[in-house]
């Protein structure tokens, strides 16, 4: 072990106002300026896949190009009718 675990009253405080204007008294998570409660813990949702934006198919460009063909020549019997 490197030596006795921080104190935590002499880690930063939170930066954060109150209702009142007062600052947070929390403790400042490690690399922010805001404790957990003020949204120091959580890093956000999840990009790409993970968070499910990922594409299905029904909108890509072959997909678009393949539905306007087939208009065009459901069109063109609608007109030969």
């Amino acid at each position: 072990m490197d030596g006795p675990p921080p104190l935590l009253t002499n880690a930063p405080l939170c930066q954060a106002r109150n209702r009142a204007g007062a600052s947070c008294r929390c403790p400042a998570v490690r690399g922010k300026r805001v404790c957990r409660v003020h949204g120091g813990l959580s890093p956000g949702a999840p990009i790409g896949e993970r968070n499910g934006q990922w594409r299905h198919g029904g909108w890509s460009n072959e997909t678009v190009a393949l539905r306007r063909e087939v208009s065009a020549l459901i069109k063109e019997v609608r007109d030969l009718l």
